[in-house]
């Protein structure tokens, strides 16, 4: 193999390996995330609040918006990102609800 082959292939490790750990540290940051929002939705069905807060998702979807563009992130990949999260958790809610 030449130099720029085995460089080439010790960058693809690196890069591979830090990707694993980004994706070990997602994991493990959308499971606190989902603790808490666990904790909501009891919280909203102990005392009968709807499982939905349009206004704070809303000001949530701009928020992570803003930080994406800060973060040289595709704001609608961010969007899409938090919709699905939120739509995973309105579920949750409704669960707790039923």
């Amino acid at each position: 193999m030449s130099d720029q082959v085995t460089r080439a292939a010790e960058l693809l490790k690196e890069h591979r390996e830090s990707i694993d750990r980004l994706d070990a540290v997602l994991v493990f940051t959308l499971a606190e995330r989902f603790k808490h929002t666990q904790s909501v939705g009891v919280l909203k069905a102990t005392h009968t609040l709807p499982p939905s807060d349009p206004m704070r998702e809303a000001a949530q979807i701009e928020r992570l918006q803003r930080l994406a563009a800060d973060a040289d992130l595709d704001p609608e990949f961010a969007k899409k990102f938090l919709n699905f999260i939120i739509q995973e958790v309105i579920q949750h809610h409704k669960k707790h609800q039923s």
